[in-house]
């Protein structure tokens, strides 16, 4: 993939409501528009990498791409899982992220316990590999700085850091 690493940034927006209440595993969700503007490159899956609530902290995270297969969805999202305790919503706030690795395709389950399994177990692998150097140093990145309120349809530039063209997302 050679998108990666992507950045975008989008406002975070209520989706089926599914994380935090069936699956103890809260997830922020964008709008459409930054879900249609993925790059072709990046395919459906689960990817891990870092992620901003507006000016907030720099956490892990991992993001879910595709239509859910053990929901069947009919819509494709992105479901983000920020890897930090929240004391509360965060609806209508700006969410940027930078997607750094892919962990494997997404695929049904056969009982909601195994998809539990299977993104704890993502979640697991994602805090490993955000620790090698190569991946911590886009923590600081200067896009989670640069323009955090900003949500923008206009791209950004690269940073000093960055060797791929920053994707705005809208």
């Amino acid at each position: 993939m050679k998108s990666l690493p992507y950045f975008c940034r989008g406002e975070v927006v209520r989706g089926f409501g599914r994380g935090s209440k069936e699956l103890g595993i809260p997830t922020a969700n964008f709008r459409d528009s930054v879900v249609d503007n993925l790059p072709a490159d990046i395919s459906t899956g689960i990817y891990y990498g870092w992620a901003c609530v507006g000016n907030g902290d720099v956490y892990k995270m991992v993001m879910s791409i595709g239509w859910n297969p053990y929901y069947k969805n009919t819509k494709k999202s992105m479901e983000t899982h920020v890897i930090h305790k929240f004391k509360e919503d965060f609806y209508g706030e700006v969410l940027s992220v930078v997607l750094v690795g892919y962990i494997r395709p997404e695929r049904s389950f056969n009982s909601l316990e195994a998809l539990i399994a299977a993104i704890n177990s993502d979640i697991e692998e994602a805090k490993m590999k955000l620790e090698l150097p190569e991946h911590h140093k886009l923590k600081d990145d200067n896009f989670f700085t640069s323009t955090a309120n900003s949500s923008s349809v206009l791209p950004t530039t690269p940073s000093p850091s960055t060797s791929q063209t920053i994707m705005n997302g809208h």
